[in-house]
């Protein structure tokens, strides 16, 4: 296991930098100068704007800033600064980046409770009327795009029925956040139940099931033990990559509740040409995402003893 899980960290390297390297060069190509906009269309002499790239050293080549960014994250945890208000990024993300995170622990909960019941009820019922009602609610689901079932629930709830603010608070609450979470983990939350609804199909004809009701095991025994730990597996895969999708795709989500999460804040700093603020951000949801693929991987040898790190 210790050499799995060292072999595994030194994987991380490499896909790392590569990942930060890709972003970095995405962010800089996009059209723009972020000095000159500062300076709207009044614009300004040629001298200050050398003079300003100078400093916030956009005049080096892409490689030495992206030496230099990634060499101040690593050495001294420092994202550097903003153009336009000077702000500390780690700052920034700080501020942000726990609202985001609330918000889909939030989701991640509701996606794992009502995914896996709707899941493990559909199989275990499988090819019967409630098998067929779940798929259809799950599909329809699917079909709908997030902004969409955002906008409903805000114009339902908020403004028709009145059970919920329109908008989400500066001092966001639990309870605040719970309609964003609902929109934000209903996409996950269907794949997770037609997923977790094939595993357990699929499973309930293995001979090892057959085995263990012909050995007179009781039926909470065969379905809690036998039959939930190994159709867990390709679940608990997609739950693990999905911790990040959710942190990285709130930009729709926040915005239709006005959340002042990282989803927001990456929309801004593309807008404004921050470049440093987007790969900060997207620098973070890298490093979780492989932590959470890492933590996955861990968690197959707890579910299936047969599963061996070699």
């Amino acid at each position: 296991m210790g050499r799995y899980v060292a072999r595994r960290l030194l994987q991380m390297i490499p896909v790392f930098f590569g990942t930060t390297l890709l972003i970095f060069f995405m962010v800089y190509s996009l059209p723009g100068d972020p000095v000159a906009g500062l300076f709207g269309d009044k614009g300004t002499d040629p001298a200050t704007l050398a003079a300003l790239r100078h400093e916030h050293g956009l005049d080096k080549h892409i490689i030495v800033q992206y030496w230099d960014y990634i060499s101040g994250i690593l050495f001294h945890f420092d994202f550097g600064s903003q153009i336009r208000s000077g702000r500390e990024i780690t700052d920034v993300i700080g501020s942000a980046f726990p609202v985001t995170l609330r918000l889909a622990f939030l989701a991640f909960a509701i996606e794992i409770v009502l995914g896996l019941t709707l899941g493990i009820v559909a199989g275990l019922k499988a090819g019967k009327l409630v098998d067929n009602l779940i798929l259809i609610l799950t599909l329809l689901i699917i079909s709908m795009p997030v902004f969409v079932l955002g906008f409903i629930v805000k114009s339902v709830f908020a403004f028709q029925l009145g059970w919920i603010a329109p908008n989400v608070s500066i001092n966001e609450t639990w309870g605040e956040l719970l309609a964003p979470a609902i929109v934000l983990g209903s996409l996950s939350l269907a794949y997770v139940a037609r997923l977790t609804r094939t595993s357990m199909a699929e499973n309930l004809r293995a001979d090892y099931v057959r085995t263990a009701v012909a050995k007179g095991l009781p039926k909470r025994r065969v379905i809690g033990v036998h039959l939930m730990r190994n159709s867990m597996i390709p679940v608990v895969t997609f739950l693990g990559t999905d911790i990040g999708a959710l942190m990285g795709g709130a930009v729709v989500t926040e915005g239709i509740f006005n959340v002042k999460g990282v989803g927001g804040l990456i929309y801004d700093s593309i807008i404004r040409r921050e470049g440093l603020t987007v790969v900060g951000v997207v620098t973070v949801l890298v490093v979780v995402y492989l932590i959470a693929s890492l933590l996955v991987d861990l968690l197959y040898a707890v579910m299936d003893p047969r599963i061996r790190y070699a």
